[in-house]
């Protein structure tokens, strides 16, 4: 019994080891893609269900193995080839199986039709509703497989080249060259290019009526820049510094940019801000703005990011999870030094403090987790890995750093990298060992705030001072700051922590201070009325919305007053004047009389699908607020909790949950 025992303990430990070994296994161990020649057809609506779509894959086996796969999703397929002979294969609705006794071979060509109606990762908006008709995709992490056959696995990088049929009257951008545009009497082929490999996840789309600016870089790169037709005046202060940020980052990173082109294409509901598809960056078209939306909210560093990504994240992609600090925190801390190059070096250390005060907050409240962990927050990948690189920058000198970014890139270009393959070549730069410092801000999830602190007071005048205007106690300088030169961040600081000392002599500041006024100034004494009043007229459309509501809230007397001076304006791409104002406007009982149904119906109009979501739930939130709800109103919330953003499903369903007792409609 005992030897028997023995011997099923050797064969269960020896089983253990075999199913290690495949678990570790990855299918990049014995297959390389190297390129894929996709065709793929849309008519109107979606992938066409009577036309299957081409696709060729060219790879090599680099081990013995039985089979090879390709991730796709919910995805049919006929007139498999492999090497222009029938093979035997496996459709399991996750992955096509091709099976065959592979020996390590070159240039493979596996074969196929396919028909995939993907319900995720590409976007069919507007076609049965009334928003802008566009298609696009975001593919980030394991999606592609959703509507191309292609590797979720990020280690394995392909040279895409994509084709599109797509509805004739629509612009198609994707990754690379455009290099034929051939129409026929029912579409237009749009033929891409990529020179270079790339993840599967970085493949990209969009479908849409755009018109396009083109500059040139340095560098000659050419830098095209989407926009909608209707939106000619708001292109330059949404692609404001785009050239110019290129120009620095090649310069600064050293490394010549590595793709053919690069693209911004806008798009309708986009998931997030932006995302650094490679040469093609879809982002959010509430970044779409006019000149005085730029002080408010601007894209500058939504497209300093994304652009940074080129290199960190697309030219150079993390192996897992662990190590995508390489990726955000990389394309957060160069966004940042090309925003420095732009905006000066206060707006850099001041970025890098609030950083470090959210930081702070999370290490507080014993959510933080170290930048080396796979599921650590956003804003630990981000925020807190930009922060370690401005503390490695500080510790190795600026030569040092940058000579170990640029060896980095260019021995890992177009390759996976781990965290130990840049430290190393700071270590090499430098001739540093850097073990204690990965330890301590890599590896231990602790944030260490007071040297980060230490080292912007120590590299930053304007820190220094910002840190010593403080008000919370009893200051005597206090009414001096306010009117005196220091900066407008130390004085917003003394406005939040001290409202109640604003003199008219105060509002003789910047913009950005008047805006720090609105926002903390709630009740406004009666002397200081005619300069409120005067925040009505800024170029901020928050000081617009934040001082009317508050002047309307203080004086009921002027509200009409209030409401007339601002009934033409619309504010920034969230509408957010607007739809206070129609708000305002109905719960006014004697203010446009005649005109509440119309001012109904438009606050209404704005819970639609044809408005971005950030609208529409400002609408639905305003519409909940005044208890108005009817017919056309819960309709829009069912249509919000079917979309395909989360932020606004989530707010639908919370509105159907709050109210699943009794959901009573009311005109």
């Amino acid at each position: 019994m005992i030897v028997i025992q023995r011997a099923m303990k050797r064969i269960l430990f020896l089983f253990l080891i075999l199913f290690s070994l495949v678990v570790k296994a990855q299918q990049t161990d014995f297959v390389d893609f190297k390129k894929v020649d996709a065709v793929v057809f849309f008519n109107q609506i979606r992938i066409d269900s009577t036309l299957y779509d081409s696709y060729e894959a060219r790879f090599d086996i680099l081990k013995k193995t039985d089979s090879i796969y390709l991730d796709a999703v919910h995805m049919k397929f006929k007139n498999i080839a492999l090497n222009g002979k029938k093979i035997k294969y496996k459709n399991d609705g996750k992955k096509l199986i091709i099976y065959k006794k592979f020996k390590p071979s070159e240039d493979n060509k596996l074969q196929f039709l396919f028909f995939a109606s993907p319900k995720k990762a590409m976007y069919f908006v507007g076609w049965e509703d009334e928003a802008r008709n566009q298609i696009w995709t975001q593919g980030q992490g394991k999606n592609t497989s959703h509507w191309l056959p292609s590797i979720d696995d990020m280690n394995d990088k392909i040279e895409f080249d994509l084709t599109f049929a797509a509805p004739k009257g629509y612009e198609v951008i994707s990754n690379g060259n455009l290099v034929l545009e051939n129409e026929s009497s029912d579409y237009v082929l749009w033929k891409y290019d990529m020179e270079k490999p790339m993840s599967s996840y970085l493949a990209a789309l969009v479908v849409g009526k755009y018109a396009k600016k083109v500059e040139i870089s340095k560098s000659g790169i050419p830098l095209e820049m989407y926009y909608y037709p209707e939106d000619l005046l708001k292109v330059e202060p949404t692609y404001r510094y785009s050239k110019e940020m290129f120009d620095f980052l090649e310069e600064e990173i050293g490394f010549a940019y590595p793709w053919q082109n690069y693209k911004q294409v806008p798009v309708h509901d986009f998931l997030y801000a932006g995302m650094e598809n490679t040469s093609c960056t879809i982002f959010s078209d509430a970044f779409m703005i006019d000149e005085i939306a730029f002080v408010d909210k601007n894209y500058v560093n939504v497209n300093a990011h994304e652009l940074a990504h080129q290199w960190f994240g697309d030219l150079v992609t993390e192996t897992s999870g662990t190590h995508h600090w390489l990726q955000e925190g990389f394309a957060t801390y160069y966004a940042l030094l090309a925003e420095r190059h732009v905006f000066g070096d206060d707006y850099y250390y001041f970025k890098l403090y609030e950083y470090a005060q959210e930081l702070a907050a999370q290490d507080r409240l014993g959510t933080s987790t170290e930048v080396m962990n796979a599921k650590a927050s956003s804003l630990t990948f981000y925020k807190k890995g930009a922060i370690v690189l401005h503390m490695l920058h500080e510790k190795v000198g600026d030569i040092a750093f940058k000579t170990a970014v640029k060896s980095y890139l260019e021995k890992y270009a177009f390759q996976n990298v781990e965290t130990d393959n840049f430290i190393d070549e700071v270590a090499q730069a430098s001739d540093q060992d850097l073990s204690a410092f990965v330890a301590k801000w890599l590896q231990d999830k602790t944030f260490y705030y007071e040297e980060v602190e230490a080292s912007l007071q120590r590299q930053s005048a304007f820190i220094a001072e910002y840190l010593m205007v403080d008000c919370e106690a009893a200051n005597a300088k206090c009414d001096y700051y306010l009117t005196s030169g220091i900066s407008d961040e130390a004085k917003s600081k003394i406005i939040s922590q001290v409202p109640g000392k604003i003199t008219s002599e105060v509002f003789k500041n910047s913009i950005k201070v008047r805006q720090a006024i609105a926002q903390s100034v709630v009740e406004i004494p009666s002397e200081l009325k005619k300069d409120y009043e005067s925040l009505l007229e800024d170029q901020s459309y928050v000081t617009i919305e934040t001082a009317l509501y508050n002047l309307w809230t203080n004086f009921p007397k002027e509200r009409s007053v209030y409401l007339d001076k601002t009934k033409r304006i619309i504010g920034m791409p969230n509408k957010n004047v607007r739809l206070l104002w129609l708000a305002l406007s109905l719960v006014t009982p004697d203010y446009a009389v005649d005109e509440k149904k119309a001012h109904l119906t438009e606050l209404i109009r704005y819970t639609s699908p044809a408005y971005n979501y950030e609208i529409r739930m400002q609408a639905f939130s305003f519409l909940e607020s005044l208890e108005i709800r009817n017919e056309v109103i819960v309709n829009h919330y069912k249509q919000a909790a079917q979309h395909h953003n989360w932020r606004l499903k989530k707010f639908a369903k919370a509105f159907f949950e709050k109210h699943k007792e009794s959901l009573k409609i009311t005109n």
